[in-house]
């Protein structure tokens, strides 16, 4: 019974691996293929000066805003990704970074933050996306 648990197992992880037959050519060659490369943001966030969640400073305080300003993101209605912006507070400053679909929800987002953090304490990387 194991033996044959077994092989229906690799049965299936072999069917997974096939590549799709006749596109043999490189992602960015076929026909409607959208670029889903983003090497270019990965690289940008590897950047020393590029804050993300782990510069999250622990105390109280700084723990508060950014789940203040979260709560009331949560609560706008926004689209997904810019209900997940990063919001990264350090010493009482706030940076905000991640993609949004419009420059309304760009504002809404930084008005949220400068509301809760204070005006000249946040600074915004917010990125409004591209339609391909």
């Amino acid at each position: 019974m194991k033996t044959l648990a077994l092989l229906a197992l690799v049965v299936v992880c072999a069917g997974c691996s096939e590549t799709r037959r006749g596109s043999t050519a490189p992602p960015e060659r076929r026909t409607g293929a959208t670029d889903r490369d983003n090497t270019a943001v990965n690289e940008r966030d590897r950047g020393a000066n590029a804050k993300t969640p782990i510069d999250q400073n622990e105390n109280q305080a700084d723990i508060d805003i950014t789940a203040n300003i979260r709560k009331q993101v949560v609560d706008t209605q926004l689209s997904v990704n810019a209900q997940n912006v990063k919001i990264i507070t350090r010493d009482g400053k706030v940076t905000l970074r991640g993609p949004v679909k419009s420059e309304q929800e760009k504002q809404k987002i930084e008005e949220i933050a400068r509301k809760v953090a204070g005006p000249g304490n946040v600074e915004s990387q917010l990125e409004i996306e591209r339609n391909p």
